[in-house]
């Protein structure tokens, strides 16, 4: 693992990842648990929030043929129970494994986490987790009028750069432009995840959007929390480049 630094970050490129959606509001398979709630698997072994509810969590991951006993660590995107709630049951399964947060989550995930069995690491800085993988690092943000401490995953392949977003409480621009200025030079592939824009009015919907465009991302995939509205201006916009993210879905970056 590349230790945490301040400056861009310059390493080899996998050919292809695949992004497995685990769990989300929609699915596209009736059988699968949906929900309030974000998860996906990246390149096979890391995982990338864990939804609201355990049980739901592992039998979406036994449903998609995911041995839950390979996934190498979790990333956990903010401190919102949609998005840890199913980490407690994993880590019953899986002792010592490592979850990745950022250093202002409260001492009570913390706490929790290392009762539960889980070895947290603190990522205050964009950091290497895995080929390929990358974490942002904290990016300040907030909700409800208090700090909120988030992190998005960056996977980085022959395709350029493609990031996954939990909620974007820091804005979904700000974190973009982190990620930017950690990997400059590089193309954005493709941005997905929940864009935290379901209270939004068009306006800054279309602003979001505008700025996407600016930034040259090529492929968008707004799910979770990012809004009906949102999502079909997005799709009205990126046309064939617009990717419906529901639980089973699997994604090639």
């Amino acid at each position: 693992m590349v230790p945490e630094g301040n400056g861009p970050i310059f390493l080899e490129r996998i050919p292809v990842l695949l992004i497995k959606v685990v769990f989300d509001k929609a699915s596209s398979d009736n059988r699968l648990n949906t929900g309030w709630g974000f998860s996906c698997l990246a390149g096979g072994k890391i995982l990338f929030d864990t939804g609201g509810n355990g049980g739901h969590l592992l039998e979406n991951l036994r449903f998609l043929g995911v041995d839950a006993d390979k996934i190498e660590a979790v990333v956990i995107s903010h401190d919102h129970w949609d998005h840890w709630g199913g980490l407690w049951d994993l880590l019953r399964k899986r002792k010592g494994l490592r979850v990745y947060i950022c250093p202002n989550f409260s001492r009570e995930f913390k706490d929790k986490a290392g009762e539960a069995g889980g070895s947290c690491v603190e990522l205050g800085k964009a950091s290497e987790i895995a080929p390929g993988i990358f974490s942002t690092g904290e990016i300040a943000g907030s909700y409800d009028g208090k700090y909120m401490a988030e992190q998005a995953l960056v996977l980085k392949t022959t395709n350029g750069i493609s990031v996954i977003t939990g909620c974007a409480h820091p804005g979904i621009i700000t974190m973009l432009e982190n990620v930017k200025n950690n990997f400059p030079g590089e193309n954005i592939h493709l941005v997905m995840g929940g864009f935290h824009l379901k209270d939004a009015d068009k306006q800054a919907i279309d602003s979001v959007i505008s700025n996407f465009l600016q930034m040259k991302v090529a492929l968008a995939g707004p799910a979770h929390c990012s809004g009906d509205a949102a999502e079909e201006e997005f799709k009205k916009t990126y046309l064939e480049n617009f990717i419906s993210v529901k639980a089973g879905d699997s994604i090639e970056v």
